[in-house]
């Protein structure tokens, strides 16, 4: 690749990492406002996090869009080819996120009018500042071609596959004292598996980082305890 032609893809792709990281976050917003709104019973800031994903929806298609007529008019090759590929994916994974954090958003009108369970709305939005701060610090690396935060940020999840498993089983257990429990114990029980979710995504954004970088693919990394495994409390 010539010179002129090279300083030229690095201009357009810093620019497309400026809105990647825009995007990032608006999304990291979403969900820490949607966890906020679960916890506070907040119908109005609910309506907000809903209402903004549209902005982050927008944000991925102009992402998008940057990213094709950088193909179509640098014709990238081997890593520059892969680095343009890896910020699509990384576009699609923060409109997912965006995705469950108004998913969680949209499930507060019902949780404000349903019986209040001790300590959940409490113990998601834990959960959901934990996937927060993954995502803060994916971004970071993102930024940075930091491969040993992403690896920090992909060992984390561990963490947040744990809590989900233990929020599983304190849900399972109300739903069981009380029938009364059911309806916003299942609610919390999908949001707390969004939020699982929503981990699993910023850590294929880190592992999209190491394999730009140093071009490592399959990744080995350990999870946490499953959910499928669960079993309902003994007496």
């Amino acid at each position: 690749m010539e010179p002129h032609i090279a300083s030229a893809f690095d201009k357009d792709l810093e620019a497309i990492n400026l809105s990647v990281l825009q995007m990032g976050g608006q999304v990291e917003a979403a969900i820490l406002d949607a966890a906020r709104a679960l916890e506070s019973r907040d119908e109005e800031l609910a309506e907000i996090v809903v209402d903004g994903d549209k902005a982050i929806d927008s944000a991925e298609e102009d992402i998008n869009n940057q990213v094709v007529r950088l193909l179509a008019l640098r014709q990238p090759q081997a890593s520059d080819l892969r680095t343009a590929v890896a910020v699509m994916k990384t576009a699609g994974d923060l409109e997912r996120l965006g995705d469950y954090a108004k998913n969680m958003a949209k499930r507060v009108p019902v949780l404000a009018t349903s019986p209040l369970i001790d300590g959940a709305a409490g113990a998601l939005r834990r959960q959901a500042r934990l996937v927060g701060q993954m995502l803060t610090d994916m971004l970071d690396a993102f930024a940075r071609n930091d491969t040993e935060l992403a690896r920090d940020v992909i060992a984390r999840d561990v963490e947040v596959d744990d809590m989900t498993n233990a929020l599983f089983r304190e849900f399972i257990t109300h739903m069981m004292e009380d029938p009364r429990n059911i309806t916003p114990c299942l609610h919390y029980v999908f949001i707390a598996k969004n939020i699982e979710r929503m981990g699993d995504l910023v850590t294929h954004g880190a592992e999209n980082i190491i394999f730009v970088t140093q071009g490592e693919t399959g990744i080995e990394r350990d999870k946490g305890h499953s959910t499928a495994t669960i079993a309902a409390p003994r007496d």
